[in-house]
């Protein structure tokens, strides 16, 4: 499995003014940065730093980033009790595989990484209650996009009108009870969630999108905020009487084809050497495009194309 590398001559500057999501910021900062071989990690551990750093420069690529507020998060313990979360008060654009904090569920910082900022306790309390309360759910994503907080504060919820919609899967919703800072509400947050949805719409606040793994977690964050795009725009033609809904039982057809795809049961949904299914492919393309910036991602690819490889 061949590692990434930090593109040769001034490809990465041209690319800078052609691709519309990016901004100059995103190419001072590495992913996988020379800080990380002093941080006291795994090997593992210090491959989930760079996938998982990799998933806030993308969110902040497509524009879903807040500011410093929001956060990704991954379990990096086989006991589930240790965590990986951005240190509050760097942006999206800044967060590097080294400059991580590990926290546990309490919000007790473990491992420090390479900055002095700590976490953001409301942030980390609403990751936490489905981190403990959800062990299948390896990474967790919450956003607060225009569009994600539109939906979310439509009473009708999240239409069945899109193929993002079905292909994200269950979807469950919270109402808004203010900045979550107690176990009441941790607990209350939970129960929303329930025992297997993936998807929990936080009302008159944002979305939260888990997954079993990292590339799981983010191929479902962009399957639903397309969806969420998708309902936006319907809902600007005024017209809701004029959209077509799929059948009933058409949810439950796209799952057991997504469910065979990811677990291999019953063949890809692609063939070929090294069949992957289709959310490794897709989060591979995501990987290629930051190494092709010149962001370093650090990622360890199970495929690579050639014209990628004469670019490095």
């Amino acid at each position: 499995m061949a590692s990434s590398k930090v593109l040769k001559g001034d490809f990465a500057k041209t690319l800078e003014s052609t691709v519309s999501i990016a901004g100059p910021h995103q190419y001072k900062f590495p992913i996988c940065d020379d800080d990380l071989n002093g941080i006291n990690a795994s090997q593992e551990e210090k491959e989930l730093r760079c996938k998982l750093a990799a998933v806030y420069r993308l969110i902040d690529l497509h524009g879903w980033s807040n500011n410093v507020f929001n956060h990704v998060t991954v379990n990096v313990s086989k006991d589930h009790t240790q965590f990986l979360i951005n240190p509050f008060g760097l942006m999206f654009y800044e967060v590097s595989a080294s400059n991580l904090i590990k926290v546990d569920l309490e919000g007790n910082i473990l491992e420090q990484g390479s900055t002095d900022y700590g976490c953001f306790i409301p942030g980390w309390l609403l990751q936490s209650a489905i981190h403990a309360a959800r062990p299948d759910l390896q990474c967790l994503i919450h956003v607060h996009t225009p569009a994600g907080t539109a939906v979310s504060s439509m009473k009708c919820g999240l239409l069945e009108c899109s193929q993002d919609v079905l292909i994200a899967g269950e979807v469950a919703y919270h109402p808004f009870n203010g900045i979550v800072m107690d176990e009441e509400e941790r607990k209350s947050i939970a129960e929303s969630m329930g025992p297997t949805a993936k998807t929990l719409i936080l009302q008159n606040h944002g979305l939260l999108v888990g997954g079993v793994n990292i590339q799981d977690a983010y191929c479902r964050l962009t399957n639903v905020m397309s969806a969420c795009e998708v309902q936006v725009r319907l809902m600007a033609s005024g017209n809701l009487d004029n959209v077509i809904m799929p059948k009933e039982d058409t949810l439950e057809k796209v799952q057991d084809a997504i469910s065979r795809d990811h677990t291999g049961d019953g063949g890809r949904m692609t063939k070929g050497d090294k069949p992957m299914s289709v959310k490794e492919i897709q989060f591979e393309g995501e990987m290629r495009m930051l190494d092709i910036m010149g962001l370093k991602t650090g990622y360890k690819y199970k495929k690579i194309p050639k014209a990628f490889l004469e670019m490095i």
